[in-house]
């Protein structure tokens, strides 16, 4: 077997490898900026645990108000019966509700006994 040198070939192989490894740096520049960027915004987790006292936020429920601006921000204090996985928990709700009981996270606010005697 006859190995032959060609010059060009060579250039260019090293060009190709060259680009390549800068290409791959930059990606990996975009990637920390953009999870930089995302975690800006994303808000630590609440914490919350079976048996806490919640509230539940009153976004995407419907009720008899005649308009959502009257209407109650949040609703009564529940209690987390389970922890369905990520972020997602079951509600123990009145009878009456109609609706289901398994709430994302970002719909419940701990639920903070006030500080002053009353």
């Amino acid at each position: 077997m006859v190995q032959l040198e060609i010059p060009r070939v060579e250039e260019f192989l090293a060009r190709l490898q060259k680009s390549w490894e800068q290409a791959t740096k930059a990606m990996e520049e975009t990637q920390k900026n953009m999870k930089r960027q995302f975690d800006k915004k994303r808000r630590n987790s609440q914490g919350l645990k079976v048996g806490d006292n919640i509230w539940l936020e009153n976004k995407n429920i419907q009720s008899n108000q005649p308009s959502k601006k009257l209407d109650n921000k949040r609703y009564r204090s529940f209690r987390i019966s389970k922890d369905i996985g990520s972020e997602v928990f079951q509600l123990e709700l009145l009878e009456g509700w109609a609706i289901h009981n398994m709430f994302n996270e970002d719909l419940l606010t701990q639920c903070v006994e006030p500080k002053f005697k009353g």
